[in-house]
């Protein structure tokens, strides 16, 4: 079992950067994929980036790749999305999640989670 409790959220100018953090709870957070998705109101749920289990492989979304870069640290159980070069697009809830298989291999950024956060919302002004 594996709980996520996201925090860094909050407003930026566009241009500005944020730090979301995601501690995550549970001995097999460490032996599973994570990643951050997002939701607009309004919009449908995106999943923006995703890192494997051993924080050796990232993968993103074209609307945030070069800007956001997602890592880990088992040691800390816990994940984190660097949000850099904001757009006022960016603003949405962001959801911290997890994959329940362990030491799984993936080739693409993973859109199925089984473990999800509360979510912590982001807004970009313009």
């Amino acid at each position: 079992q594996v709980q996520l409790v996201e925090s860094g959220g909050g407003f930026a100018q566009a241009g500005g950067s944020l730090r979301l953090s995601c501690a995550a709870s549970g001995r097999a957070f460490s032996t599973v994929a994570a990643g951050w998705c997002r939701q607009a109101l309004g919009k449908e749920r995106e999943c923006v980036a995703s890192v494997n289990w051993r924080g050796t492989s990232t993968f993103y979304a074209n609307s945030v790749k070069g800007r956001f870069t997602i890592s880990r640290d088992n040691a800390k159980n816990a994940v984190y999305l660097q949000m850099n070069s904001l757009k006022p697009e960016d603003t949405a809830v962001y959801y911290c999640a997890a994959e329940n298989r362990a030491y799984g291999v993936s080739y693409s950024l993973i859109r199925d989670y089984h473990y999800w956060g509360q979510g912590t919302q982001v807004t970009v002004s313009s």
